[in-house]
């Protein structure tokens, strides 16, 4: 196991009084602590591990089964590509690999600058508007391969 000395721990201070408590409090306390970091980074789940008294492997158990952890730094703008059957049909795959083209990366990575991640979810709730991309919250409807260009240099 590697532990950094770059990591602040005293940050998760506030996060740990206010769940000290609470049984029952791990997802919460590692919603609030992604929330610090930007993800868990693995010294701060063995810190966790260690003042919440809860085992590393049960606190791994959690973070890998909810998609809502991540494990690895993001970036800094959040791309999600529609998978869903009417966006496909309507050209999402096209706009997904333009997206992974024009970042230089695949889905499910991050630039190596951090200024974007990539996702693909299986739906993201708009067919009509279909293909969709969301970037930060954002959604953009009938996305194209030449508006997903056009959209993304304007980040």
């Amino acid at each position: 196991m590697v532990i950094s000395n770059d990591i602040d721990l005293s940050l998760l201070d506030p996060v740990l009084e206010k769940y000290q408590f609470e049984e029952g409090a791990l997802i919460p306390i590692l919603q609030e602590t992604q929330q610090v970091y930007g993800y868990l980074p693995e010294e701060v789940l063995v810190h966790l591990s260690r003042e919440v008294r809860v085992p590393l492997s049960q606190i791994y158990a959690v973070v890998t089964f909810y998609s809502q952890f991540y494990l690895t730094p993001r970036g800094r703008n959040i791309i999600r590509v529609c998978r869903g059957t009417a966006c496909y049909v309507r050209g999402g795959r096209s706009v997904l690999r333009t997206v992974e083209g024009f970042l230089g990366i695949r889905e499910g990575n991050t630039t190596a600058d951090y200024k974007f991640t990539l996702e693909t979810v299986a739906c993201l709730g708009a067919c009509a508007m279909g293909p969709v991309v969301v970037i930060n919250g954002k959604y953009f409807g009938k996305m194209t391969s030449t508006r997903a260009k056009i959209v993304l240099k304007a980040i």
